[in-house]
Formats: structure tokens, sequence, C-alpha cells
């Protein structure tokens, strides 16, 4: 796991240099991605974010129709109350609910222009395409050329 957590770390000081300063961590579920950043939030001291629990629990403010105009501003402050320039973000899987009606990616994107992120990503990245879910699947994803690091584990 070391070797992940060095790699990892050398994505967030590369990152910190590029117009989207994200970082995705890629692997299918119970992958170890979770305790990667665990781990590297214990080390680096950076902020960990469950991102599907708070982010729900902050969404039931809100009636169902206003939510996916609201979604960018309550994660923007949700980073926010964080201290600092790099942020873990996990469990991002709320993103991808139809209901929300957000490009997950592109949402991330967004938030990395002003700090570091670093987010786990459920799902596949085979040659320059990243996937979530699978084909048929609501949730389902797909990207090509990918502007962003990618660091699988």
């Amino acid at each position: 796991m070391s070797d992940k957590i060095e790699a990892l770390k050398r994505h967030i000081e590369a990152a910190r240099s590029r117009y989207y300063q994200l970082v995705l961590l890629v692997g299918p579920d119970a992958s170890g991605k979770t305790r990667a950043l665990l781990q590297l939030s214990n080390e680096a001291g950076y902020p960990y974010i469950n991102l599907n629990l708070i982010l729900s629990q902050k969404l039931l403010e809100y009636p169902g129709r206003v939510r996916p105009l609201r979604l960018p501003r309550i994660i923007e402050a949700i980073i926010d109350d964080r201290a600092g320039d790099t942020v873990l973000l996990d469990n991002i899987e709320i993103l991808f609910d139809p209901a929300l009606q957000q490009d997950p990616l592109r949402l991330l994107q967004h938030i990395s222009r002003t700090r570091t992120i670093v987010a786990a990503w459920s799902g596949k990245f085979e040659g320059r395409t990243l996937i979530y879910a699978e084909p048929g699947h609501p949730e389902y994803r797909k990207y090509s050329e990918v502007d962003t690091l990618v660091c699988q584990i």
C-alpha cells in the first residue's frame, strides 16, 4: 500500500500545476481506495470527506426539484468548511444519481480549479477512457480523453 500512497503523493504534486487540480483514484469496489485515502489523510494531514454521507444530509434541506441547481454550491461549501489546499473525497457515488442531473467528472473538475481534489472513483481507466458503472446501468458514464490525473489502484 505504501507504493500507492507514494504514487498518490506524486500525482498530487503534479496536479498542483494543472488547470484542473484533480486526481482520480480509480479502482473497482473494495480495491482499497478508502484505505489509501485514510492513510494519506493521516500521513499528510489532508482533510478526508465522505461525500455521500455529508451531501445526502445537506440535500435533505432542499426540495427535490431544487437539488440539482444547488448541488455544486453545496459541495463547494462542504469543501470550504475543511481547511487546506488539498481535499480527499471518498464515496462520491451520490454524484452519479440520475435525479441530481450532474456530470460528475465536470463537477469534480470545476471544484478542482481552486484547490487540489483527490477523489475515489469506483470504475475503470482503460487506455485514455474513464468508466463508471456498466453499460445499461442508469449511472453509467464513459469519458474519453480525460483531462485529469489518474492513479489506478
